[in-house]
């Protein structure tokens, strides 16, 4: 039996082989540099009893159907007619760097199986295999590398949500069978985003092990976590199935990226936070700091008014904001979402002379600009498809969505037509941001959709190298490292609501880190949900973030924009560390109280930022113990804002009120820190300052 292995600062996986595919035999924390594979291999040798067959089939990179292997294959195909194809794969070649990369060959007849892994620079291992044939075959699935489920865990821990209720986390029992979540939307979706956290008993958010994936595909996916009858566990991510819909002798999955954790949740927020900002996303200016958005949708939807909209540019500039976004309603002849998606060439109805004198006006304000598209839809009343309804997805008597279709993104023409129509736009004006919206679910699944789509934005990537992108899905339907491998920032919600803005931040902190997820104070009202928030609460909650506001900043009073302006100025003022520190968690034992926290890298300032949801069942607040601190070190910790909730919080002379005082790291990590009392719907926000 020959083994590889490859190693990370925080994980360590091993691959054995013997004469069929490989299989995975320890993926987990970093082992010693001598370990001896062989042993490790050996150990991981299973039993057989009564009730079984005579050989435990192995648990291979792609578990075969064909071996009577008892859980779900890893691979499923035919030939190009539709007859099954039931392959026997045999171990033929490996290729190791010894710490870095692995690549993985096994062959049947007419067939190679190729399994890559390697490590990123984040320490996240990446994953993929190929599928080649010397004849055409049809592919109905095919597997990411295939990893062994933790024997140690009780749980499932995946995602799920809607529109403007993105990242609620469902905690879901192993059990004899399958737990199957498959996006089918042609998106990754609000329903079932390509993530899994699979915690061992005991794993909270600042302790425990626990390993977690993430299949970096933006057209739907397909995850089985299964225990089979034997009790191994295997855990699998590919395209959804049936996404390939042609014949091909060539098939690849997504990167499945692979994390191990010995610091609890935060752990796996931590690798996937630096993975997305470091590896994945790719800067147009690294070195530029992230700027305060203000975008106008929320305060004039599709009535698009220059002098409107240039007195409130005077007002985000005023404000702190540092770039100005136009929403949808500029183009053909777009008063609603009824019309126009296709015809991106500009609304002389609103804009007689162009968007020049706008962007004129944001830019004398020191404001950049930026612009919304969908480019990927079209409204049936549209020019373009009444030229071309044959570049249309599905059939022509599909339901609609939104009262819209979805572009063919396989078709090279479609393509062609929207790069030179963005670019006319891109290239008109100076333009260095784009808000890329996907409003419309996919009438059928196929992986063809997102590859073209892929190819539109590297062809726009490479000729508008200046332009920031960023993926707005419905809000956060399209939120993957796929994507992300092409836009520098996700929309997470429609939902400015700032009470479900901080639990769904919480929760896609767990992948997400602050510097891509865009985050806006909304309207004293709030669109989505008609509830009224206090504007201080709003601010400290985008400014969790990648800062924000979207409102008509015409109505707020004077005392609002105060408030938003201080808090804008303190999120600028400390911009550059909070976007680069990692996003931990607090345990906290009062579920009313949603709390996180950053430390700056180098470990000199942090600060806490403690939310609270609702009224708390008992009278005094609970202690919230701190994390990531030097124990021997001492801090200095002030609360900001600390007069605010005067009428509730009545000790005048507790002490983190009346002003700043000197702790030990220890002493805020073991003991933790009691807050004062506070209304729902309030932030608490703690800074320190290590001496």
């Amino acid at each position: 039996m020959a083994q590889w292995r490859i190693d990370s600062s925080t994980q360590t996986m091993v691959f054995a082989a013997t004469t069929g595919q490989p299989f995975v035999v320890y993926w987990g924390a970093p082992l010693p540099v001598g370990e001896d594979l062989g042993a490790l291999a050996a150990l991981s040798e299973m039993d057989v009893t009564g009730g079984m067959i005579d050989a435990l089939p192995e648990m291979s990179l792609a578990p075969e159907a064909g071996r009577a292997f008892q859980g779900q294959p890893g691979l499923l195909m035919t030939d190009a007619q539709g007859a099954p194809i039931e392959p026997q794969f045999v171990f033929a070649a490996a290729q190791s760097d010894g710490r870095g990369q692995v690549t993985l060959e096994s062959r049947a007849e007419g067939l190679r199986l190729i399994h890559h892994a390697q490590v990123r620079p984040s320490g996240v291992i990446e994953l993929k295999t190929r599928l080649e044939s010397d004849t055409p075959v049809r592919v109905q699935w095919l597997a990411a590398p295939v990893l062994p489920g933790p024997q140690l865990g009780d749980e499932i821990i995946d995602v799920s949500g809607r529109w403007t209720g993105e990242f609620h986390l469902n905690h879901t029992p192993w059990s004899a069978g399958i737990r199957m979540r498959e996006a089918r939307t042609g998106r990754s979706g609000h329903e079932h985003p390509p993530y899994a956290i699979f915690p061992q008993r005991g794993c909270v958010n600042t302790r425990g092990v626990a390993h977690a994936l993430h299949y970096g595909w933006s057209g739907g996916h397909r995850m089985v976590a299964e225990e089979l009858p034997d009790g191994r566990r295997q855990i699998q991510f590919g395209h959804a199935q049936g996404a390939e819909r042609a014949a091909g002798t060539h098939f690849e999955t997504a990167p499945l990226y692979a994390v191990f954790s010995d610091t609890g949740l935060n752990g796996i927020g931590r690798d996937f936070g630096r993975l997305i900002r470091d590896d994945v996303v790719t800067w147009p200016d690294a070195a530029r700091p992230r700027p305060v958005h203000y975008n106008c949708w929320e305060a004039v939807y599709f009535d698009h008014n220059l002098s409107d909209l240039c007195e409130i540019a005077d007002r985000a500039a005023a404000l702190g904001a540092e770039r100005f976004v136009l929403d949808d309603g500029w183009f053909g002849v777009r008063d609603d979402d009824t019309t126009s998606l296709g015809d991106w060439t500009i609304d002389r109805r609103k804009w007689p002379d162009g968007l020049g004198p706008l962007i004129a006006h944001v830019k004398s304000l020191g404001m950049t600009f930026g612009l919304w598209f969908e480019p990927e839809m079209v409204n049936p009343d549209s020019d373009l498809y009444r030229a071309h309804p044959d570049w249309a997805l599905g059939p022509a008597d599909q339901v609609l969505g939104r009262q819209q279709m979805v572009l063919d993104m396989s078709k090279p023409e479609v393509r062609d037509y929207l790069f030179e129509a963005v670019s006319l736009v891109l290239g008109a004006y100076d333009i260095d941001y784009v808000k890329w919206d996907h409003n419309r679910l996919l009438p059928v699944v196929d992986a063809a959709q997102a590859r073209g789509t892929y190819a539109l934005f590297d062809r726009l990537r490479a000729a508008h190298g200046n332009v920031e992108l960023e993926s707005c899905a419905s809000g956060g339907g399209r939120i993957d490292a796929g994507i992300l491998a092409r836009t520098q920032r996700v929309w997470l919600s429609d939902s400015n609501d700032a009470l479900e803005r901080l639990r769904m931040q919480h929760d896609a902190a767990l992948f997400l880190p602050a510097a891509i997820t865009g985050s806006h104070v909304g309207p004293r009202e709030c669109h989505t949900s008609g509830r009224i928030l206090p504007i201080r609460f709003q601010a400290w909650v985008a400014a969790q973030r990648h800062m924000g506001f979207e409102m008509d900043l015409r109505a707020l009073s004077a005392a609002e924009a105060a408030v938003l302006r201080d808090v804008t100025a303190w999120w600028k003022d400390n911009r550059d560390w909070l976007l680069a520190g990692d996003i931990a968690r607090l345990d906290s034992h009062d579920p009313e109280v949603c709390a996180e926290m950053v430390v700056a890298p180098g470990g000199d300032k942090f600060v806490v930022m403690a939310g609270q949801l609702g009224a708390s069942r008992q009278i005094l607040p609970r202690p919230l113990c701190l994390v990531g601190l030097d124990p021997e070190g001492m801090y200095r910790v002030a609360l900001r804002d600390a007069g605010e909730n005067a009428a509730l919080s009545r000790n005048a002379g507790m002490a983190l009120k009346a002003g700043p005082m000197v702790v030990s790291g220890q002493a805020l990590m073991a003991r933790g820190v009691t807050l004062p009392t506070t209304w729902p719907a309030t932030m608490w926000v703690l800074e320190g300052a290590r001496l």
